[in-house]
């Protein structure tokens, strides 16, 4: 076994390192000086990854449920003329399930019977449409039932969702199974923050296989989509953050005129004031005229080791989706659980009952 853990963990580290060019790696150790740190990272992130591992494949449900990703499609395109913002929602909650141990759909899980919901996190402050995977849920079970896992409909929401908001289209890998368990507990450490300096965020992106690149690309989901006022104000009180440009920060104060606004009001900011439901390049437009909306947007720009692919993002739509595409791909199979560890649950919400 020590032995098996070993070569896991040299394979790991190369095909790691195939994804990452040189020049870069090299720039990010010289401008970083904590490649020990980074190293230790993969190491931890690779711990994990093998233990309840599954394989997961293009047309998975191919013959158990062939109009499974039909359905979930058209469900999705449903709810988006319904309510525009639940494409939106799709990709976020891809992200913040995603980034926590695995895509297991843990994210879903109501509190009840010793499960404490991961909703509850405020790093999951504002999340919200998640009675409508149940939706598409439902209309799974009438076809296929107890055949597609609640993992799988989070990571194929968000990618049709992506393309209703203009985005690309990514072939997604289907097979995830359902977590048992919250990962409350382990939010705060692997979820990264708004305000988490840009070093300590690519470490996180890093860990779950994402490089610097994909990490830009990725943040360009902030392209889409609303903020709220309690992750603004620390740039605008008691002192504007002098990056920001003065007239964007005086519109931001009309949005958010309190200090210390009320988490459940609604009060917030649109990401991106120009294009608000279209996921294109005027994020990082943006990011270089200094009207990022949150810290870790502006430090994007401000950063040696992610300023050239801000503006080779900002220059070229085409480059921006391609990198972004890629980047969603890998966080979309980011450890997912097999048979043994996990499940496919008959109500997103709740764990199945034996």
């Amino acid at each position: 076994m020590a032995i098996y853990k070993l070569l896991c963990n040299l394979i790991f580290i190369f095909l790691l390192f195939s994804n990452f060019h040189f020049d870069q790696c090299r720039q990010y150790i010289q401008i970083t000086h904590t490649f020990q740190l980074h190293i230790s990272f993969i190491f931890t992130y690779n711990m994990t990854i093998f233990e309840g591992w599954s394989e997961i494949r293009l047309n998975y449900y191919s013959e158990s449920c062939p109009n499974a990703e039909d359905i979930v499609k058209q469900q999705v395109t449903n709810l988006y003329h319904k309510h525009g913002n639940t494409a939106v929602s799709w990709l976020r909650t891809l992200f913040h399930d995603c980034m926590v141990k695995s895509c297991d759909a843990s994210i879903l899980l109501e509190s009840i019977n010793g499960i404490q919901s991961e909703k509850i996190s405020t790093r999951n402050m504002g999340m919200r449409n998640f009675k409508y995977i149940n939706t598409i849920k439902d209309a799974l079970e009438k076809s296929c039932p107890m055949t597609v896992s609640c993992a799988d409909i989070v990571a194929l929401s968000a990618r049709d969702g992506a393309v209703l908001l203009g985005g690309p289209h990514v072939e997604m890998k289907t097979g995830r199974k359902d977590s048992k368990e919250s990962h409350l507990a382990e939010i705060d450490e692997l979820l990264p923050n708004h305000n988490d300096s840009m070093m300590y965020v690519l470490s996180r992106f890093q860990s779950v296989g994402i490089d610097v690149e994909g990490t830009v690309a990725l943040l360009g989901a902030h392209s889409v989509g609303r903020v709220h006022c309690a992750n603004i104000v620390d740039r605008l009180y008691p002192t504007v953050d002098p990056t920001l440009d003065p007239n964007y920060a005086e519109y931001l104060k009309g949005r958010c005129p309190h200090p210390k606004p009320d988490p459940n009001a609604v009060e917030y900011s649109r990401n991106d004031l120009q294009t608000p439901m279209t996921l294109d390049n005027m994020y990082y437009k943006n990011i270089m005229n200094n009207k990022g909306l949150l810290l870790v947007d502006q430090q994007l720009i401000l950063s040696p080791v992610t300023s050239s692919f801000v503006e080779n993002m900002a220059a070229d739509n085409g480059y921006f989706h391609k990198q972004f595409s890629r980047a969603l791909l890998t966080l979309s199979e980011n450890n997912p659980l097999s048979e043994e560890f996990g499940e496919v649950r008959k109500d997103c919400r709740f764990v199945n009952s034996d």
